[in-house]
């Protein structure tokens, strides 16, 4: 293994609202000497124009910004039985040039940092591309993680309902394992990754959804309401939403509620919605 030892932060910069970001996170902002930028295209500029903006607004000079291309995933395997396979691929791609990029575009001694939606530890690879890295043993790396304010508990509270209900627990999933968690009176379930609208698919009278996309950001979508009464509205706000942006980041909570606990705002929908 290199004995030239590279410190990387990984900083949780929150679902999208600048605010969000906790002292922690501005603080190791401010210790980086480069940012790693990782840009997914034309069609989602927006992401990598908001790292910019918390980089300007936060860093402390020198600092150097290095943009990475992230590699294309094979979207057809993403959605069949070979998912695992195709997740093992596109990470061990972004290894190699997480590795390659990290070795000419910084010294040993520096720190470096990657900005990461939400929190690093829910449902971002991360992390998990940094260990395969320093598994390799050609770059010897220190990883300092700064959790940030995920886009669940910014979803809960847009809403402004508590994540769980009392002693009950939450069960939090990708969309394509829904099925495997099913409809059942023991939790609630949190949703993300849905490409494909699974929440369509869910019955039952009593379930509620709690809907949010772009949250934290002025382009924010909110929706709640019995299911069977908001699910068209939720497909439609997507679909509009999906051709205006180019792209669509959203998640919802799923719960069961019983007739005398459900509220006055029933089917409401709140934030800003599609013209």
């Amino acid at each position: 293994m290199s004995t030239e030892e590279r410190a990387i932060l990984v900083v949780g910069i929150g679902a999208g609202d600048p605010d969000h970001l906790t002292l922690a996170a501005v603080k190791a902002i401010r210790r980086a000497d480069v940012f790693f930028v990782v840009g997914k295209g034309a069609a989602k500029s927006s992401l990598s124009d908001l790292r910019h903006r918390v980089i300007e607004e936060h860093a402390q000079a020198p600092y150097r910004v290095v943009e990475i291309d992230d590699p294309s995933r094979d979207r057809r395997a993403m959605d069949r039985a070979d998912y695992t396979s195709a997740v093992q691929d596109w990470r061990s791609r972004r290894a190699d040039l997480f590795e390659r990029t990290m070795c000419e575009k910084m010294s040993a001694g520096e720190t470096g940092a990657f900005l990461v939606w939400g929190d690093p530890t829910l449902y971002d690879s991360t992390l998990g591309v940094l260990a395969d890295i320093e598994a390799r043993g050609t770059v010897s790396t220190t990883v300092e993680v700064v959790p940030g304010v995920s886009s669940v508990s910014s979803l809960a509270a847009r809403h402004r309902i508590p994540l769980n209900q009392v002693g009950r627990p939450v069960h939090i999933t990708p969309a394509r394992r829904l099925s495997e968690v099913g409809q059942n009176d023991d939790g609630d379930i949190v949703v993300m990754l849905d490409a494909h609208e699974s929440f369509a698919q869910v019955d039952g009278d009593d379930v509620w959804i709690y809907w949010g996309a772009y949250l934290g950001t002025p382009d924010e979508l909110l929706v709640a309401g019995p299911l069977r009464e908001v699910s068209d509205r939720i497909r439609q706000t997507r679909t509009q939403a999906r051709a205006r942006h180019g792209w669509i980041m959203d998640t919802y909570l799923l719960r069961i509620m019983d007739p005398d606990e459900r509220t006055t705002d029933e089917g409401r929908d709140s934030g800003r919605s599609p013209s």
